[in-house]
C-alpha cells in the first residue's frame, strides 16, 4: 500500500509549468536585448564559449530538483504491516442502472454523471461501512466487490460508462439478485440495497425480487434518476454530441422517469423512494436511514504501520544540487577543441 503523508505539499507541484512560463520568457528577453546591442551573427564570436544547449539542460535539472524536493517533503509512505481492525458498520451494495436513457440531462449535466457524483459524495461521508458497486441494463454484472477501500470504490465508479453494458434495458430484479450475492450470507451486518435508476423499459419483477430481499433482512432504497416529464436521449461520437435517438417514425425518443415503480421497489423492500436531485441525488436521505440502523462488528485487513521513503527523493535532489554546482553554460572544452566529423580545431 502506497501514500503520502501529507498530500497538501503536492499542491507545490503546480508551480513547474509557472516556472517553465518564466524560464521561456527571461530566455526571449535575453535574446532581445542582445539583438538590441549587437548582430546574432556576431554574438558566436564575441562570446564563443557559451553553450547554447546547457541553460536548457540545468533548468530540465532544477525542474528535477524542485519535484524530489516537494515529493520528499510530502513523504511517500510504504504500508510495511498489514493487520486486522474491528469495525462496525453496514453493507451497501450500490445498483447503477447504464441503460442509454440514463444519458438523458433532464438532471445537468446527465442522469448518469449526476448520479456518479453523488455516489462519490455519499462514499465520502461513509465512516467504517462497507461498499460495493453493481451496473445493469438488459443484465447486471458485479462492478466492484464489497469492500472497506473507498479509494478503490471511487477509482471503479471514473471507469464506469453505458458503453460497458452490451445489453440495453432495465433489468432491475436481476440488479437485486446480483447485489445480494455479493454479500456474506454468513456476516451478522446490516444490509442495504441502493438502486440507482430512471427505471424506464422495466423488464422483470423488481418488486417481487425487492420483497424477497426484506424477508432475508435486507432493505432496497430507490433513487429516481430523471423527471416525469421526460427528456431525449442524447446521441454521442466519442465525445461530441450528434444529436438525439430516433425512432422508426423519424421523432426523437424521450424518456421519463418510471416514478410509480420506483416507489413501488422501495415499499417492496422495506426502504425509501427518493426523487434524486442534481445535487446529492437523495442519497443524503438514504444516508440518514442507513445511520439509524444497527450496526454489526466486522474485520477488515488494513495497512497499520508504514515506513517512510522520502529519503531516497531528498538524496536524488541532493545529488541533482552537486551536479548543477558542477555543470556551468560554458561549451565543454574536450568538445570545443574536437570536431567530431572532421579535422581537429
Amino acid at each position: 500500500m502506497f501514500r503520502f503523508e501529507h498530500t497538501a505539499f503536492l499542491w507545490l507541484l503546480w508551480a513547474i509549468p509557472l516556472f517553465i512560463i518564466i524560464f521561456i520568457a527571461l530566455l526571449n528577453w535575453k535574446k532581445n536585448a542582445i539583438k538590441k546591442l549587437v548582430d546574432n551573427h556576431l554574438v558566436q564570436f564575441l562570446i564563443p564559449e557559451k553553450s547554447r544547449v546547457k541553460p536548457y539542460f540545468k533548468f530540465f535539472i532544477f525542474i528535477l530538483i524542485y519535484t524530489n524536493l516537494v515529493l520528499a517533503m510530502a513523504n511517500p509512505q510504504i504500508g510495511s504491516k498489514l493487520q486486522e481492525v474491528k469495525r462496525k458498520g453496514v453493507d451497501v451494495m450500490i445498483a447503477l442502472d447504464l441503460s442509454n436513457s440514463m444519458l438523458a440531462e433532464d438532471i445537468k449535466p446527465s442522469r448518469l454523471e449526476s448520479a456518479k457524483r453523488a455516489i462519490s459524495k455519499f462514499i465520502e461521508k461513509l465512516k467504517n461501512d462497507r461498499i460495493g458497486i453493481v451496473v445493469f441494463g438488459g443484465q447486471a454484472y458485479t462492478q466492484l466487490p464489497i469492500t472497506t477501500d473507498f479509494a478503490a470504490a471511487k477509482l471503479f465508479l471514473n471507469t464506469i460508462s453505458t458503453d460497458m453494458i452490451p445489453t440495453q434495458g432495465t433489468a432491475i430484479g436481476a440488479a437485486i439478485e446480483q447485489c445480494k450475492s455479493a454479500f456474506n450470507p454468513e456476516s451478522k451486518t446490516s444490509k442495504v440495497i441502493v438502486i440507482l435508476t430512471d427505471g424506464e423499459n422495466h423488464e422483470d419483477d423488481a418488486s417481487k425480487a425487492a420483497a424477497q430481499s426484506k424477508e432475508e433482512g435486507i432493505l432496497v432504497h430507490t433513487i429516481g434518476m430523471g423527471s416525469p416529464q421526460g427528456s431525449p436521449i442524447p446521441l454521442y461520437q466519442g465525445r461530441n454530441k450528434v444529436g438525439f435517438r430516433k425512432d422508426n417514425s423519424g421523432n426523437s425518443v424521450v424518456t421519463k422517469l418510471n416514478e410509480p415503480m420506483l416507489q413501488e421497489i422501495a415499499a417492496s423492500g422495506g426502504g425509501i423512494y427518493v426523487r434524486a436531485s442534481s445535487s446529492s441525488a437523495g442519497l443524503d436521505y438514504v444516508l440518514d436511514e442507513i445511520n439509524k440502523m444497527e450496526k454489526a462488528e466486522f474485520g477488515s485487513k488494513v495497512y497499520t504501520d508504514y515506513e517512510d521513503r522520502f529519503q531516497y527523493f531528498l538524496g536524488f535532489a541532493i545529488f541533482l544540487l552537486i551536479l548543477d554546482f558542477f555543470i556551468t553554460e560554458k561549451k565543454n572544452k574536450w568538445l570545443n577543441s574536437e570536431k567530431l566529423f572532421g579535422a581537429k580545431a
